[in-house]
């Protein structure tokens, strides 16, 4: 491209958004189709955490594989392919009638997002010139924000009127339109150096990232101790040590680890990989808050969470004027400690909160968010050259994916434990299996309630609901605490720019 860049660089954008909010939607939408699923299929809960985590273990574990074979043979190509693949999934997923065959479609679909969603960001660099470069990127950030928010809303309206499997089938004409454009105005680009492909680092990269997020999974399941979980983090470790080691010794390797002693780059990959971890944590949460607690149906409570896919997408595209008067640093960490903010408004709700109060959090966390995704985008895509964009971008989404699994297996587990510390002596006039099965979560504490005698059983869901608003807070003061110190860290370290 040249200086001036493609002359329909921001109608590609919009394809491009496309394709992205396509990918991150299908993180967040199938959250609230997993009762339905569960229902339809007679799925066990060890198929609903495997549908829920089949997909986001894939995305994380290919991501940088994918990002390498993009420079290397042309992102367009990678694009369009990751589209087809995913695509496919999703048809299949949508005729699935066992929990197994959901599995391996989620797991497809999950090899199509690594191959498409580095793409969109890297095909982006390419065809922006370094002065209009910063807006796209926050466009592009804006739209990649909102699409967990937009992935529940599509969710919450496909199940108040169809199957389970329109959640799946949704994504179908969408990403065939996205085809179509892709393939008749998108151009390509790939690294001009024509370097080599590094298989061996590909392949230790891939199955260290899918053995931690492994491990991150299944940790709230059967417990931090479990020698299951903790193989995982000792595989994760070595084999991720192993491809720190190989790497530096490679000529034209996958992805120099020294790259993260950059500053910008570092700091940055730190920056986004916690705010992401906040935020899957808080929405983890937030979603069964207003169904469990508020009492919202699946698409009342959507609805409501959409101011965040519409700060996002409005606050997102000011980030580069900030950045270049107030610099990167305390643009990203400020962002940090706006959505810290949030998060310790979060942190107040109580079991009598209404819905005033959530949105208050959800709009200061997203504007937060808002600052400092952007930023920390171009930071990372920034620091290398354009011929390495799909590994920049590659690393980018793998922040995201590999902090989504922290936020929901740590912060998780803080919800899950401040619940089952809020329940007290509430179950001590149920069954002894009712009870236990009550212990398990809100949901099934308020089966218990309606099944008990009325003045047990309205005690029993209002001490539930008190639980775990309880145990929310808990988790939500975890990651303002979190937030805060990243953010700060970032603004006192972060470069002159």
């Amino acid at each position: 491209m040249t200086d001036t860049g493609h002359p329909r660089r921001w109608f590609i954008l919009g394809i491009l958004n496309l394709s992205l909010v396509l990918v991150v939607a299908s993180v967040s939408s199938l959250n609230l189709s997993l009762p339905s699923i569960q229902r339809a299929l007679d799925a066990s809960a060890a198929d609903l955490i495997w549908i829920n985590a089949a997909y986001a273990l894939v995305f994380a574990a290919f991501l940088l594989p994918a990002g390498a074979l993009g420079d290397r043979f042309g992102r367009k190509g990678a694009l369009l392919t990751g589209l087809v693949v995913f695509v496919l999934g999703a048809l299949l997923g949508s005729t699935a009638d066992t929990a197994g065959q959901v599995i391996t479609f989620r797991a497809t679909m999950g090899i199509g997002a690594a191959l498409a969603m580095p793409a969109t960001l890297s095909i982006l660099t390419a065809i922006f010139p370094p002065d209009e470069r910063n807006k796209a990127i926050a466009i592009w950030s804006g739209f990649a924000g909102a699409g967990g928010a937009i992935g529940i809303l599509s969710a919450g309206v496909l199940l108040e009127y169809f199957w389970w499997g329109s959640v799946f089938f949704v994504n179908v004409p969408i990403a065939v339109t996205a085809l179509v454009l892709v393939a008749a105005v998108v151009p390509t680009s790939r690294d001009t150096q024509g370097h080599n492909l590094d298989p061996f680092g590909s392949i230790l990269s891939a199955v260290g990232l899918a053995t931690l997020v492994f491990a991150l999974i299944q940790g709230p399941e059967y417990g931090w101790t479990d020698p299951l979980v903790l193989g995982g983090f000792v595989a994760a470790v070595a084999l991720l040590t192993s491809w720190v080691a190989f790497e530096r010794r490679q000529e034209h390797p996958m992805l120099d680890p020294r790259l993260f002693r950059i500053p910008r780059f570092g700091l940055a990959t730190l920056a986004l990989g916690t705010t992401f971890a906040v935020m899957f944590g808080m929405f983890f949460g937030l979603a069964q808050y207003l169904q469990f607690v508020l009492d919202y149906s699946p698409l009342g409570a959507a609805v409501r969470v959409m101011p965040f896919a519409v700060v996002m997408i409005t606050v997102s595209p000011h980030g580069p004027a900030l950045a270049a008067r107030f610099g990167s640093g305390r643009v990203i960490g400020g962002g940090m400690l706006v959505t810290a903010l949030g998060c310790g408004v979060m942190a107040l709700l109580t079991g009598d909160s209404g819905y005033g109060h959530v949105v208050l959090g959800v709009i200061l966390v997203s504007s937060g968010m808002a600052l400092g995704f952007p930023t920390s985008t171009a930071a990372i895509v920034g620091s290398l050259p354009l011929d390495k964009a799909g590994v920049a971008s590659a690393v980018n989404d793998t922040t995201r994916e590999v902090g989504s699994a922290v936020g929901i297996a740590l912060l998780g587990s803080l919800l899950s434990a401040g619940y089952r510390r809020g329940l007290g002596n509430a179950l001590d006039q149920a069954p002894a299996e009712m009870a236990e099965f009550a212990r398990d979560s809100v949901g099934a504490a308020l089966v218990v309630a309606q099944r008990a005698p009325a003045g047990v059983g309205d005690h029993i869901a209002a001490t539930a609901r008190d639980a775990f608003a309880n145990g929310y807070s808990l988790a939500m003061t975890a990651g303002t605490a979190l937030l805060a110190l990243t953010g700060t860290i970032v603004i006192r370290r972060w470069p002159a720019d």
